[in-house]
């Protein structure tokens, strides 16, 4: 396939790819990205173009390419219920965030106590509340440390702070 009867081809049916991918993905701007991608693809393999089949031929690209970008990983945006409440730790290499209430209470405890509430918490928060309150281990580390996915070292403690406060206010009433 010569450039001059490629160029016709994407002239003919830029509008089709377009669709295609639009269709897919709902977003405009991807979709356009999309459709480029497509006729770079097209333009590499042209070879394995059938004759006379280009509209279906350009079509199946443009729908993989699509398909292929819907399944990405770095697309997928899985949240779960209560995933909005969990605490944003800032990204690494960045300062923390102004002290909270966690903070406050941190520095009213000696480590002594912190320790003995951090080991009176019960398996799965146990060794993750050690990791992170005793041996100031980073989310990542813990992860690496316990072959947990991050996400879930990040439940497990939010989930142990809230076990944290409840026997902090608890003692604190006696």
């Amino acid at each position: 396939m010569t450039s001059a009867e490629f160029s016709t081809m994407v002239q003919t049916y830029q509008g089709l790819v377009y669709t295609v991918c639009l269709q897919l993905v709902r977003d405009p701007d991807t979709a356009q990205d999309l459709a480029q991608e497509t006729f770079l693809s097209a333009w590499s393999h042209a070879d394995r173009c059938p004759a006379g089949c280009e509209r279906q031929w350009l079509a199946r690209i443009a729908a993989n390419k699509a398909k292929d970008y819907l399944k990405s990983a770095w697309n997928r945006k899985v949240s779960l219920p209560g995933d909005e409440d969990l605490p944003q730790l800032p990204a690494p290499g960045m300062p923390p965030g102004p002290p909270g209430p966690e903070d406050e209470v941190l520095s009213r405890l000696s480590f002594a106590e912190l320790e003995a509430l951090v080991r009176s918490l019960n398996e799965p928060y146990l060794k993750v509340s050690e990791l992170f309150f005793l041996q100031e281990r980073t989310v990542d580390e813990i992860a690496l440390a316990l072959r947990r996915p991050p996400k879930t070292v990040r439940t497990q403690l939010y989930r142990a702070r809230k076990l944290l406060q409840s026997k902090l206010s608890g003692e604190e009433c006696r």
